[in-house]
């Protein structure tokens, strides 16, 4: 019986039990799971935003996680050149790409090569956006140390 090779690749920023929801799904549905932790520069490219942890910290949280069998940094933005060096038969992704352009691109593309995508459940109640805009809510609400010294 052929291995399942699944493939959930994410930034991993401020990891948090979404993460943690779309791993453990993951690994249910698959006999080897390979997390693509994307690297600083392809968050700025893709997401316009810089990652609070680096990517050697997020690879190594992320290579702790029992159910991941194996960590990859993915450092380039199409999906499918990650492919021809993984080789994996399932792809990972939470619903909100489902139906969305680059959903729609990942399915089409990953139709041609036989690769499956599965969609597990955003998590909404806890995002790094999320996280990240309270971080930032918190710092402004902080007395500015200069000010306070006068």
């Amino acid at each position: 019986m052929p291995k399942i090779v699944g493939y959930a690749p994410g930034a991993y920023d401020m990891f948090h039990v979404g993460h943690l929801n779309i791993l453990r799904q993951a690994k249910q549905h698959c006999d080897h799971l390979v997390a693509g932790v994307v690297s600083d520069e392809m968050c700025e490219l893709t997401k316009g935003k810089t990652p609070v942890v680096p990517l050697a910290e997020r690879m190594e949280i992320v290579s702790h996680i029992s159910f991941v069998d194996e960590v990859v940094a993915e450092v380039v933005p199409d999906k499918v050149e990650t492919w021809k060096t993984v080789r994996f038969d399932v792809l990972f992704k939470g619903d909100d790409w489902r139906g969305t352009p680059k959903g729609i691109k990942l399915e089409r593309d990953f139709a041609a090569l036989g690769v499956e995508i599965v969609y597990f459940p955003y998590t909404i109640h806890t995002s790094s956006t999320l996280l990240r805009k309270a971080l930032d809510g918190m710092v402004a609400e902080r007395p500015d140390a200069t000010a306070a010294r006068a």
